[in-house]
């Protein structure tokens, strides 16, 4: 007995399990629907690919830091030009002939006068090049604002993931908004074919006339058609929502059973400042600062070494007379521009006061956007309420008045007027709780609120 209990005891706490998997699993539908939209979204890629382009960027400003190596060489083929008189016989001559008369030799014969040519022939010059900058302020100014670019394409990453966040979250409530829709028509559809049953079957027995009939043929048709038109729009719904997530536009789309509204308290935040909108502008801001730096370092000269380590003669000969070094320091001095450092210091904080403009501009459109998402979820909220009074007041009304059709006490427009008014405020009570919901998006985006993984 106490082996059965136990094996009873195992079984429900195994099946206690499964079902808690299943609920969480349910819950986290959306939740997983964000997670492959952020993973799969195309124009989300494209903005990691310029994320990347960036870091390549500041990569390129650190290695001016560094020594760059370069390699040249240049072959001198002449001939004709411009040549250099060098008078050797004329200062040679008389010596040699003193000196040969002297010794009774002719051991110092008589020199004729030269004429070299100035272009160098058959002449290369062969060199590596070594360049080191010591100090420039433009290159430590690069570097800074490279930095901050990828910090600023970060925030447009972020903040394109919370817009498609937000994006995702109200195609999904628009399709279980539309799916809802559908199940209470098709509810609907099942009352008007049951009414209809019943009027042919009262009318065969001649308890009412035919206009009953006719009528419910005619409710019948136009719910078929109504419920047509939800069903596009569920499907118009599901393309646009799998259109997001980068999935195949027929592609199912798995529903979380949503019945209650959201949680209020998070509504009420009235905080902006995560808004990556501002986070931005500060950026842009600290940019901007570097920016005027840079066209003032104008005034900082700049200072860099080179050595060169090659080989030049003619003939293509190499040997140590043919191979050098030159090693030189540079400053290079901006002194006199004739204004044009100054206009762009002047640019540069003009920008400044209109980010800083700006700023305010932006804060108070995103605190304004954000009241007006709280009121529409507030209206949204306010709805809902009514049409769940007006939901319950619907349906005890259209279950008296269908007994009474039942039992000859009422007229069968009396009974459709009670199943309109039950299915409108069951529409009514979808729309606005749903309403709610995508209203609730809507404020997480305005207080950046949600927290993107």
């Amino acid at each position: 007995m106490i082996k059965k209990y136990k094996n009873r005891l195992l079984w429900c706490y195994f099946f206690y399990t499964i079902l808690s998997i299943e609920i969480a699993f349910g819950q986290n539908k959306l939740e997983v629907y964000i997670r492959e939209g952020i993973a799969s979204n195309q124009s989300l890629k494209q903005q990691h690919f310029l994320l990347e382009k960036n870091i390549y960027a500041l990569g390129e400003a650190k290695s001016m830091f560094l020594p760059n190596i370069t390699f040249s060489t240049t072959y001198t083929k002449a001939d004709g030009g411009r040549t250099i008189d060098i008078p050797v016989g004329d200062m040679l001559n008389n010596v040699y002939s003193t000196l040969n008369q002297l010794t009774g030799t002719s051991a110092f014969p008589q020199l004729q006068n030269r004429a070299e040519q100035l272009n160098p022939d058959n002449f290369y010059d062969a060199k590596f090049r070594i360049t080191q900058p010591i100090l420039n302020a433009e290159l430590s100014y690069n570097k800074k604002i490279k930095s901050k670019q990828i910090e600023l394409q970060k925030t447009e990453v972020q903040l394109y993931k919370r817009e498609l966040v937000k994006e995702i979250k109200t195609a999904y409530y628009n399709y279980l908004k539309a799916a809802t829709a559908e199940k209470i028509y098709q509810s609907y559809r099942n009352l008007v074919i049951e009414a209809e049953r019943v009027n042919k079957k009262l009318f065969d027995n001649g308890k009412i006339n035919r206009t009953a009939v006719i009528r419910s043929k005619n409710e019948v048709s136009k719910i078929d058609a109504t419920l047509v038109n939800a069903q596009k729009t569920k499907e118009s719904a599901q393309f646009y929502f799998n259109f997001l997530l980068n999935r195949p536009l027929s592609d199912s789309i798995a529903i979380d059973q949503v019945t209650n509204l959201p949680e209020q308290s998070s509504s009420a935040i009235n905080n902006i400042l995560q808004r990556e909108e501002l986070s931005k502008l500060k950026i842009a801001k600290s940019i901007n600062e570097d920016l005027t730096g840079l066209a003032k370092s104008y005034i900082i000269p700049k200072i860099g070494t080179n050595l060169d380590l090659g080989s030049q003669a003619f003939d293509w000969k190499f040997n140590r007379q043919s191979r050098y070094y030159l090693l030189g320091v540079s400053l290079e001095w901006n002194l006199f521009a004739s204004g044009k450092n100054t206009n762009r210091i002047k640019q540069a904080i003009t920008e400044q006061h209109a980010i800083a403009s700006q700023t305010d501009y932006v804060e108070q459109q995103l605190l304004t956007e954000l009241r007006v998402k709280q009121a529409d979820m507030q209206r949204s909220i306010a709805q809902y309420h009514a049409a769940q009074n007006q939901l319950t007041t619907s349906q005890t009304y259209y279950k008296d008045v269908a007994l009474m059709y039942k039992e000859g006490m009422a007229i069968y427009i009396e009974l459709l007027d009670a199943q309109n008014q039950w299915v409108d405020s069951q529409l009514q009570a979808n729309i606005a709780l749903f309403d709610a919901w995508i209203s609730f998006s809507a404020i997480e985006r305005a207080t950046a609120s949600f927290n993107i993984q």
